[in-house]
């Protein structure tokens, strides 16, 4: 008989993006483990349709991108549960495609909920983890360890998102309060799938992860502090590589380029 998972039972968890994808995964699995979630986004029906199999849950809806709204959700979900425990900065924004394509309100958006937010975010929720020896898991990518062509500002937000999990998480050390980040590459959610043609092939040379892997990383940052978990190991590692010796990336980049083709070109042909 398996036993259930009564890790996070009494915590609060307050998770942004929580409408599908990854969001959703994170807010199931934590909700699956004892926590009450508070679930974050900008519509309030796709929250409410998530959280019709949550009782212990809280539908907050909300811009990440405006600051107000970001207090809001601090303030609406402690005030609803009594206290707030950890945070899932999970949000993301991406218009694909090379800098000059891309209209300056576009680059402002994604540097707004990529990266503003998150930061924002951790701020305002410090108190109460303080009080309660909380953690913060920010949800980056295997670009944010590689610059990546094509995604030259989504990259540097991941970057910038992985460089304040490591800063914030040295500042915090021996608090009591944990900051964490998840790096995954491609995962199989509408983020990518629905955009298929505009994603940059090299993207899919990655072993592709599902929402439930990612929020399963997630799940185990908040337990052990850890602070940063990716997926694939591989591609880490690879990515590293490439970020410290940039002549080995472009040299390996026609073959990364090239094998991704072959398996976009095979996710075009599943049938769905």
């Amino acid at each position: 008989m398996n036993t259930p998972d009564t890790a996070f039972a009494g915590r609060t968890v307050l998770i942004t993006g929580a409408s599908l994808g990854v969001g959703e995964a994170c807010a199931r699995a934590f909700h699956a483990a004892g926590a009450n979630v508070a679930l974050v986004a900008r519509r309030r029906e796709p929250l409410l349709a998530v959280a019709k199999d949550l009782p212990r849950s809280l539908v907050v809806p909300a811009d990440v991108a405006d600051l107000g709204a970001l207090r809001g959700a601090v303030d609406a979900t402690v005030a609803h549960f009594g206290g707030l425990n950890g945070l899932v900065n999970n949000a993301g924004a991406h218009f694909r495609g090379a800098v000059e394509k891309r209209s300056a309100e576009e680059i402002a958006a994604m540097v707004d909920v990529n990266l503003r937010a998150p930061l924002v975010l951790s701020r305002l929720v410090l108190p109460h983890l303080r009080a309660s020896g909380g953690f913060v898991v920010n949800v980056a990518s295997l670009a944010g360890k590689v610059p990546l062509d094509g995604a030259a500002t989504y990259s540097s937000t991941k970057f910038g998102l992985r460089a304040f999990t490591v800063a914030m998480a040295e500042e915090l050390r021996g608090s009591g309060v944990t900051v964490s980040v998840v790096s995954p590459g491609p995962i199989s959610t509408g983020f990518i799938l629905a955009e298929l043609d505009e994603v940059e092939d090299i993207v899919f040379s990655q072993t592709m992860c599902s929402a439930e892997d990612v929020a399963a990383m997630v799940l185990a940052c908040a337990r052990d502090g850890r602070v940063e978990r990716e997926f694939p190991v591989s591609g880490g590692k690879l990515a590293t590589l490439g970020y410290l010796l940039p002549s080995l990336r472009r040299l390996l980049k026609p073959a990364l380029v090239a094998k991704g083709r072959r398996a976009k070109a095979r996710l075009r042909d599943a049938p769905r």
